[in-house]
C-alpha cells in the first residue's frame, strides 16, 4: 500500500504539466497552420496559367512552375506538417520533370496588388452627401427651407413672409458659411419705385473635402449652363460631382444642385427679368454670423425698401388692371400672393411677360417647398398691399365700371 501511494504521487504531479504542454503544442501547431500561405501560392499559380497561348506557351508554363516553387520555399517554415503544402511541393517537382523545365530560370511576373479601398475618398463622398451624412448623424432626414424672388422683386422668405421691394442696385439674397447669392435690380419703368432683377451672382464657397469655389453669374439674355470658369461641376476633388449644373430650358431655366450642402437652386428668365428659387437644408441656411444679417431670404426686405400698400402700382396705361387680371388668371387660377404680384407687375411694367415670372416662381415653389400645404399665401391684413384702398380702386373699379356700363 505504501508503495502504491508513493507511486501515484509523481503521476499526479506531472499530469497538469503534461496537459498544459500538450495544449500549448496544439495551439502552436494551429498558429503555424494559420500562417501557412500555400493557398496564396496555389491561387497565384492558377492565375498565371489561365490564359497561356501562343508559341511561347511552354516557356511561360515553366516560368509559372518556377514561381510556384519559389512561393512554396518562402512559406516552407510555417507550412511544416501541412498536407496541402507537401502535396504541392511534390506536384511541382513532377510537373517540372514532365515539361522539361529547369529549376533555374525566369519566373512569371508578379500579379499587381489589388488596390486597398481609399477610405479617405469614401469618407469624402459621405461628407459630400448632405442627406446621407445628416441622417447617419441624427437618425432622421434634414429639415429644408424655401426662398424665392421674382418680378418686382417679390421675396418669399424662409419663414413664408412675402414682401414687395424697391431694392435697386445689388442686394444679398443669402450670405452664409457655404453660399453667397446676390441680386442686382433696376427700375422697371421711369419714375416707378418698382424694380426687377437683371443680374444674379451665386458663389459656392470652397469646401475642402468636396468642391473648389465656384461662381455662377446670370444676366438678362445670358443664362449660362456652366459656372464662370466653364465647368459644370465642383472640380477634381473626390466629391466634385456633388455640385452640378444643368440646363432645363435653353436660355430660360437653369438648375444647380449642391448635394454636399443639401441645396437646389433654380434660375429663370422671363421677359427682361430673372427669378431665383432655392431649397436649402435649414442647418446650412442658418450657418451665418451677426455680421451677415442682411439677407433678403432670411429677413425679407428692410422696412425702408418695402413698397407699402398705400402706394399701389403706378401705370403708364399700357396694360389696364382688368387686362392684367385676365392675363394673370390664365397662368395663376388661385388668387393668392403670386396672382396679386403678377397683376402688380404687369400693370406697373406694361410687360405681359411678368405673368411667366410669377408662374415660374409658383412652379418652383411646388417643387421646392417642404410643406405643400403652405404653397398658396393669402395676404389681406394691413401689411399687404392688396388691401390698400388705392390698389383696390385700381384693380377692381375698372371691371365694376365695365359691368355697370353693360347694365345701364
Amino acid at each position: 500500500m505504501g508503495e502504491a501511494t508513493y507511486s501515484m504521487r509523481p503521476h499526479r504531479s506531472t499530469k497538469p504539466g503534461f496537459i498544459i504542454k500538450t495544449l500549448l503544442l496544439l495551439l502552436f501547431c494551429r498558429h503555424v497552420s494559420s500562417n501557412c500561405k500555400i493557398l496564396r501560392c496555389n491561387s497565384e499559380y492558377v492565375a498565371s496559367t489561365l490564359n497561356l497561348r501562343g508559341p511561347n506557351k511552354n516557356a511561360a508554363y515553366c516560368n509559372a512552375l518556377r514561381s510556384y516553387s519559389r512561393c512554396t520555399r518562402r512559406t516552407a517554415r510555417t507550412c511544416r506538417g501541412n498536407l496541402v503544402y507537401h502535396s504541392a511541393v511534390h506536384g511541382i517537382e513532377d510537373l517540372m520533370i514532365q515539361n522539361n523545365c529547369s529549376k533555374e530560370g525566369p519566373t512569371s511576373p508578379p500579379r499587381p496588388p489589388v488596390p486597398a479601398p481609399n477610405r479617405q475618398a469614401f469618407a469624402s463622398l459621405d461628407v459630400c452627401d448632405y442627406e446621407k451624412s445628416f441622417a447617419h448623424k441624427h437618425g432622421r432626414p434634414p429639415t429644408y427651407q424655401y426662398c424665392g424672388t421674382f418680378g418686382d422683386p417679390h421675396v418669399r422668405t424662409f419663414h413664408n413672409e412675402f414682401h414687395t421691394c424697391r431694392v435697386e442696385g445689388s442686394w444679398p439674397l443669402l450670405d452664409n458659411n457655404y453660399l453667397f447669392a446676390q441680386a442686382t435690380s433696376y427700375p422697371v419703368a421711369k419714375g416707378s419705385n418698382a424694380t426687377a432683377t437683371s443680374k444674379l451672382t451665386i458663389i459656392f464657397k470652397d469646401m475642402r473635402e468636396c468642391i473648389d469655389q465656384k461662381v455662377y453669374k446670370a444676366e438678362v439674355d445670358n443664362l449660362p449652363a456652366a459656372f464662370e470658369d466653364g465647368s459644370v461641376n465642383g472640380g477634381e476633388r473626390p466629391g466634385g460631382n456633388s455640385l452640378s449644373i444643368r440646363e432645363r430650358l435653353p436660355g430660360q431655366h437653369v438648375e444647380i444642385q449642391a448635394l454636399y450642402i443639401g441645396t437646389t437652386i433654380a434660375v429663370r428668365q422671363a421677359g427682361k427679368q430673372l427669378s431665383f428659387s432655392i431649397r436649402v437644408a435649414k442647418e446650412v441656411a442658418q450657418a451665418f454670423t451677426e455680421e451677415q444679417d442682411l439677407q433678403l431670404c432670411v429677413g425679407g426686405c428692410p422696412p425702408s425698401q418695402r413698397i407699402s400698400r398705400s402706394e399701389g402700382p403706378s401705370s403708364d396705361g399700357a396694360i389696364s388692371a382688368q387686362k392684367a387680371q385676365r392675363l394673370c388668371k390664365e397662368k395663376l387660377p388661385v388668387e393668392d400672393v403670386y396672382f396679386q404680384s403678377c397683376v402688380f407687375d404687369v400693370v406697373t411694367s406694361g410687360d405681359a411677360n411678368f405673368t411667366l415670372a410669377a408662374h415660374g416662381a409658383l412652379e418652383d415653389a411646388k417643387v421646392f417647398l417642404p410643406d405643400a400645404e403652405k404653397l398658396h399665401l393669402f395676404q389681406t391684413g394691413a401689411a399687404s398691399w392688396t388691401s390698400s384702398p388705392s390698389l383696390l380702386v385700381l384693380l377692381f373699379f375698372t371691371p365694376v365700371a365695365s359691368v355697370l356700363q353693360q347694365h345701364f
